[in-house]
């Protein structure tokens, strides 16, 4: 039998995989009322479902355990069953064993969604079925089909963290920044999670601009710098332009590219790199790029009311996203309003601080931590709102023509149920 920890959209796929399997299971999550509790109840028989804490009897009769990513590794009923000798899996490990088509995985610590998403739509754009899930959209269980050709998978840390068995085609680690750091003993052991992707791969790629990644064999390699070899991606800046090169080539003017900040440059190279590794046209590639419009939460132009625009960066919820952020409006842009706040991370924020002071003139602080921030920014303005609502309508007030970014570095759970709630709540209230 097979225990399933954590009800959450994860806990449920798995539900359903083994039941199409025919295989037994039981269920646990230490919540009393796990956010999926009702589209369980509505689809399974509850006998086997367990809530509240977690009871050694749990692992009874069970060969296995298939573990949700946000259940961390010093939780008892985890050590209990390393301790005897049960296997703890994800269930990326799970999918692994029953995907019939190659695997592309792809994480790092920003910009995996945005990698994952262009290259998925590069290769159905080839002419190829493809499916896109992991951290990002569907559960990768839930994308398995006979009928699918390529699947691209964003993995983040926690799932990495209970995988020991895995296949990729190719994979990359984007960049590595402190992040998560509530969770791991020390960032050294979040690079290391984040470093065992390549473990797994058959032909890596790698970013030649993040120290922290090594020199592998049948690599090929990006960089906002000339390439090395000729089948590996860069850039050159000439006559005041930023070209995309494959060797020495150029694809394009960096200009042409739908999305603003340097930042989706290095995320087009990395979908490029990924690309000409699983053979997809190089032509082909570009006209997506050219097409390609990015996710939502990420940088997203919401509207413009009264010569103001607003962004949507929801997403952004450690510092080196918002400074990815604010580098990419400040050269637009003269006056910009930052909203931001939430939960803050263990990390270090003296950079951001640094860049607010120095080109923001005007924030506006939200959530658990906004007092603790405000303390550090001594140049900007800063107000505080008790709400998005209220953080939207000071912000407005406070600049006649620029733009409005939400940027928030912190998390959302103190107000929100995930990033894509907070940003969904910001672009209701400005529109």
């Amino acid at each position: 039998m097979k225990l399933i920890l954590g009800l959450g959209k994860t806990g449920v796929s798995i539900a359903r995989f083994l039941t199409k399997q025919q295989v037994a299971f039981r269920i646990a999550d230490n919540r009393n009322a796990p956010p999926f509790l009702l589209p369980f109840k509505s689809q399974f028989n509850t006998e086997n479902l367990f809530l509240g804490d977690w009871k050694p009897e749990l692992l009874n009769n069970i060969d296995e355990v298939i573990i949700s990513p946000g259940i961390a590794q010093n939780e008892a009923i985890v050590v209990l069953a390393r301790v005897n000798n049960i296997p703890v899996i994800s269930d990326i490990e799970l999918f692994s064993r029953h995907a019939n088509a190659p695997i592309i995985g792809i994480t790092g610590s920003n910009g995996k969604s945005s990698v994952t998403q262009l290259l998925g739509e590069m290769i159905a754009n080839d002419g190829n079925r493809v499916a896109i899930g992991g951290n990002i959209g569907k559960p990768a269980l839930e994308c398995l089909s006979d009928k699918i050709d390529y699947y691209v998978l964003e993995l983040s840390s926690y799932q990495l963290d209970y995988t020991q068995n895995l296949t990729l085609l190719t994979g990359v680690v984007l960049n590595i920044t402190p992040d998560h750091l509530d969770r791991y003993p020390s960032f050294e052991h979040y690079i290391k999670s984040k470093l065992s992707l390549y473990q797994y791969c058959q032909h890596p790629v790698i970013n030649a601009d993040e120290p922290l990644t090594p020199t592998l064999d049948n690599a090929k390699y990006f960089g906002m710098d000339m390439p090395k070899q000729g089948s590996d991606f860069g850039t050159v800046t000439c006559h005041g332009s930023c070209y995309i090169l494959k060797g020495d080539d150029a694809l394009m003017d960096a200009d042409e590219l739908p999305l603003i900040g340097q930042h989706n440059i290095v995320n087009v190279l990395a979908a490029l790199a990924l690309g000409r590794q699983i053979g997809l046209n190089t032509d082909s590639m570009m006209i997506t790029i050219k097409t390609f419009k990015g996710l939502e939460h990420r940088i997203e132009w919401v509207t413009k009311k009264q010569n103001i625009d607003y962004y949507n960066d929801s997403k952004a919820t450690n510092a080196i996203a918002t400074i990815t952020a604010i580098k990419a409006l400040i050269n637009q842009y003269e006056n910009i309003v930052l909203i931001a706040g939430g939960i803050k991370k263990q990390e270090d924020y003296n950079a951001l601080f640094a860049l607010i002071d120095n080109h923001i003139p005007h924030v506006v602080l939200i959530g658990q931590s906004a007092k603790e921030l405000g303390n550090n920014i001594h140049t900007a303005k800063v107000t505080y709102a008790n709400s998005m609502e209220a953080a939207v309508n000071v912000a407005s007030t406070l600049i006649d023509k620029g733009a409005i970014l939400l940027s928030p570095a912190c998390a959302s759970f103190d107000m929100f149920d995930d990033f894509e709630q907070r940003g969904n709540v910001f672009k209701d209230i400005v529109k």
